[in-house]
C-alpha cells in the first residue's frame, strides 16, 4: 500500500496496542495491561508494520523499542484519538440537543414574547446550538414548514390552519395570550378594573388586517357579545393600533404579549366575563419533534412561556397532537 493510496486505513485498535507498548516499555507489561498474550501483543503488531509498509519495532537487547517511524505514527495518531473523542462528544452532545441548528419561523408577538427569550436563555446553557429566526404569519410559515425550509413554527390559529388531529404536524401549546380592551384614555368608559365588550358594541374600532388571526378572534367575541365590531381601521402593527386609539380614531383589542406598548397614553381594560384569547404554539413536521435539538428550542420556549406573568397556562399536553 502506498501512502497516497485512497485504500489507506490504520486500524485504531493496533494502535492502543503500540500507544501501550510505548508507555509500558516491553510487550509483556502490554499484554498484561490489556488481558492479551504476549504473542497476540506482538503478531497483531507486526501485521500494523505490513498494513502501513514499514518497520515500527525493532530488538534492543532482550527486548524491543519503538523505531522512528512508531513514534511518527504516535504523534499523529494522538491528533486522531482528540478528533475521535470530539466527534464522541458532539454525538453525545446531538442526542441530547446540545448542538445542531434550528430554524423558526414566527408571528412577531411570538418572537419577542418566547422565541428571543429562548434563544438568549439557550446562548448560555447550549452555546453550540444555533437559532435561526425569521418573522412570518401563519400561512406563509406554514408553507415555509411543508417546505422543509422551517423546522418550527410558532403561531396561533388563522384561518387554514391544521386542525388539531391533522396527523402531518405535532402541535404543542406554548401560552394562553389574552386580549385586553385598549380604549382612548379619557374615554367614559376607561375603567381599570375592566369593561364589558357588548358596553363597546356602538364603538368604532382599530383591528387587525382582515385574514390575520386576532381579526378572527375579535369578530368571534364581539358577535358572542351580542354585535358586530365597526371597524373602520386596519394596522399590521399593534404599536400603530394603539397610535389610532390614543388618536381618539377608535377601541380595540390587543392581546397582552404585545405589551408594552410604545403609545403610553391609551387605558388598559380588562375584558369582563369570558375575556377574548388567543393560543400561541409550536408547530414541527411529524416526527421532527424528535429530533434533539428541536424538542430543546421547543422546551426553553415552554419554561419561558411558563415564567410570564402576562399569559394564562397552555391547554397542556391534552391538547396536543
Amino acid at each position: 500500500m502506498t501512502f497516497d493510496s485512497a485504500d489507506f486505513t490504520i486500524d485504531l485498535r493496533k494502535i492502543r496496542l503500540l500507544r501501550e507498548l510505548s508507555a509500558r516499555g516491553t510487550v509483556a507489561a502490554t499484554a498484561a495491561a490489556l488481558h492479551l498474550t504476549p504473542s497476540a501483543v506482538s503478531q497483531q503488531l507486526a501485521g500494523l508494520g505490513r498494513e502501513l509498509g514499514v518497520p515500527l519495532l525493532e530488538r534492543r537487547g532482550r527486548g524491543v523499542a519503538l523505531t522512528g517511524q512508531a513514534r511518527l505514527l504516535l504523534s499523529h495518531a494522538d491528533a486522531v484519538q482528540e478528533q475521535l473523542e470530539l466527534t464522541r462528544a458532539a454525538l453525545a452532545s446531538w442526542s441530547g440537543g446540545g448542538v445542531g441548528e434550528v430554524r423558526i419561523g414566527s408571528l412577531a408577538t411570538g418572537i419577542a414574547a418566547l422565541v428571543a427569550p429562548a434563544i438568549a436563555r439557550l446562548g448560555v446553557e447550549r452555546p453550540e446550538l444555533t437559532v435561526r429566526t425569521s418573522e412570518f404569519d401563519g400561512p406563509a410559515a406554514l408553507e415555509l414548514l411543508d417546505a422543509g425550509e422551517l423546522d418550527l413554527i410558532v403561531v396561533s390559529d388563522f384561518l387554514g390552519a391544521p386542525t388539531r388531529q391533522d396527523a402531518r404536524y405535532h402541535r404543542v401549546d406554548l401560552i394562553v395570550d389574552i386580549m385586553d380592551a385598549v380604549l382612548p384614555i379619557d374615554h367614559p368608559l376607561a375603567d381599570p378594573r375592566g369593561v364589558r365588550l357588548a358596553d363597546l358594541a356602538g364603538e368604532v374600532w382599530v383591528g387587525a388586517e382582515p385574514g390575520d388571526s386576532c381579526s378572527h378572534i375579535v369578530t368571534g367575541v364581539c358577535a358572542a357579545a351580542g354585535f358586530v365590531p365597526d371597524t373602520r381601521h386596519y394596522c399590521k402593527e399593534w404599536d400603530a393600533v394603539a397610535a389610532l386609539v390614543s388618536a381618539g380614531a377608535g377601541v380595540a383589542l390587543i392581546p397582552r404579549l404585545a405589551f408594552p406598548l410604545r403609545q403610553q397614553d391609551v387605558a388598559i381594560c380588562p375584558v369582563l366575563g369570558r375575556p377574548a384569547s388567543r393560543v400561541l404554539f409550536a408547530l414541527a413536521r411529524a416526527g421532527t419533534q424528535l429530533d434533539p435539538a428541536t424538542a430543546t428550542v421547543v422546551d426553553a420556549m415552554r419554561a419561558i412561556a411558563s415564567e410570564r406573568p402576562d399569559g394564562a397556562a397552555a391547554p397542556g399536553d391534552a391538547a396536543q397532537s
